[in-house]
């Protein structure tokens, strides 16, 4: 088997027009950093290809030498998946086209392109496709493993969106994947990861959304605003989204400086029905308490995305799952362990689900968890490596405190580095042994194993 020592990268960097970049190149370590922090992977090569057939030629590369293999569209894996020690990165920064059909209401997208690029473009014709809640995400990483974000209780996730899409196999084919063309593939990568191939582009399914009411909702975070709050986002029009972040208030610049680390209910949330309704629909939320900040407005919905700080790389420790209630003594417990930790940040994020998300079928797509109503997602900074199993401990006692006795369902895109428990949270059995099966006919030599892998069967 070659190594990529014994190939010429001379004549790579000539092959791929010298989008190749390796150790000892300018811009390497920017190429090779992540979003999260605490990552320093270094691979012997980050290629970037400018098409789908040289994202093919990287596969066989990967192949043929038996290096491991990183695809990059994004960067926002929190096991740091989007990059490898030793191997091959497919950088897919070039593969930014799309195509919107805008009286078919779809689009064709390469899986370069970030959520907030998708969105901007898709806007300026008064139509959307919901993806997560992070502009800066790309959209290949959080299509694949479901899309939960800030449309999702009226349209589903962006996975109910999916039409079609371009996938390169393990074994170097460009495969169209649709309902019709591979359908055990097109089942499988709505939901089930990166496991069964390379994205090159989707086609998605686009919706009239020309404007929004939303952004940022700041309370105090007693055990009544959490539980009504819930309960409000419950009973909301499923065109409203939200996230409520009970955490430390950060010294942000729009939040009273007397307020600065005492706990908040920091609420991102996104009404995209009629504008002149969001005071109606936002009232029994502003009814929870005294706002700290206010910052509810009519937008255009692609500033749900707002610019985020260059350079931020946190490095934080998470845990996911799913509940079906939180009950008082559940919003009286995290209360509790948030203001008894002394980490720099940390918060426990609560997403009411249900509306479109509950009328699909669990087993119409990998993702299972149609009938959940609650995710939640325990989080805590750390400043060192030595601090980083201390903010663990805090998080998984956290989470022992919260989950059910035998629940153990999780959300595949915020499941960290948790090793083969945590991807199997992540399905319930039969969608599990169903993918490992898939992966054994598209991938059976695992050569697309940096994510959260299912081996083959």
């Amino acid at each position: 088997m070659t190594s990529l020592s014994e190939l010429s990268l001379p004549q790579l960097r000539a092959e791929f027009n010298g989008r190749l970049i390796a150790p000892g190149d300018p811009g390497y370590d920017q190429a090779r950093t992540v979003v999260m922090g605490g990552i320093d992977r270094r691979p012997a090569a980050i290629v970037r290809p400018a098409n789908a057939d040289e994202a093919a030629r990287v596969v066989n590369l990967a192949r043929n030498t038996g290096l491991e293999l990183a695809v990059r569209s994004g960067g926002h894996s929190s096991a740091g998946h989007s990059v490898t020690d030793g191997g091959i990165v497919l950088d897919l920064a070039n593969l930014k086209a799309i195509d919107i059909d805008v009286e078919g209401r779809t689009a064709w997208a390469q899986t370069g392109l970030t959520a907030g690029e998708y969105t901007t473009a898709a806007a300026e014709h008064g139509l959307a496709t919901g993806f997560g809640d992070t502009g800066s995400v790309g959209i290949g990483g959080i299509t694949l493993g479901g899309g939960i974000g800030y449309l999702s209780r009226r349209f589903g996730l962006t996975i109910d969106d999916v039409l079609a899409a371009e996938v390169v196999t393990a074994d170097g084919q460009l495969l169209r994947v649709d309902a019709d063309n591979h359908p055990d593939l097109f089942w499988a990568i709505r939901g089930g990861g990166g496991n069964f191939g390379l994205v090159t582009r989707f086609q998605y399914r686009l919706h009239e959304v020309s404007a929004a009411y939303g952004g940022i909702l700041l309370l105090p975070a007693t055990v009544d605003t959490v539980l009504g709050f819930l309960e409000a986002a419950d009973a909301a029009p499923e065109e409203l989204s939200t996230i409520a972040n009970v955490m430390s208030a950060p010294p942000m610049p729009f939040i009273p400086a007397e307020h600065h680390g005492k706990l908040v209910l920091f609420a991102m949330m996104c009404y995209s029905g009629p504008v002149e309704q969001g005071e109606q629909v936002f009232a029994p939320f502003r009814a929870l308490g005294t706002p700290l900040a206010d910052m509810l407005r009519p937008i255009k919905y692609p500033e749900m995305y707002p610019p985020e700080p260059e350079g931020y790389h946190p490095t934080a420790v998470s845990r996911n799952f799913f509940v079906d209630t939180v009950d008082r003594s559940g919003a009286e417990t995290i209360l509790d362990q948030i203001e008894r930790s002394d980490a720099p940040m940390r918060a426990v994020q609560l997403r009411v689900l249900g509306g479109a998300i509950a009328r699909v079928s669990p087993d119409a797509t990998a993702y299972a968890h149609r009938q959940r109503k609650i995710m939640v997602n325990v989080a805590s900074f750390y400043t060192s490596p030595e601090d980083k199993p201390v903010r663990q401990r805090w998080v998984d006692g956290l989470v022992t405190a919260l989950r059910r006795p035998g629940d153990t369902d999780a959300y595949v895109n915020f499941v960290g580095d948790e090793g083969e428990e945590g991807v199997r949270s992540a399905y319930p059995k039969a969608t599990f042994e169903r993918l490992a099966a898939v992966k054994r006919q598209y991938d059976p030599d695992n050569l697309f194993r940096l994510n959260q892998n299912i081996r083959p069967a």
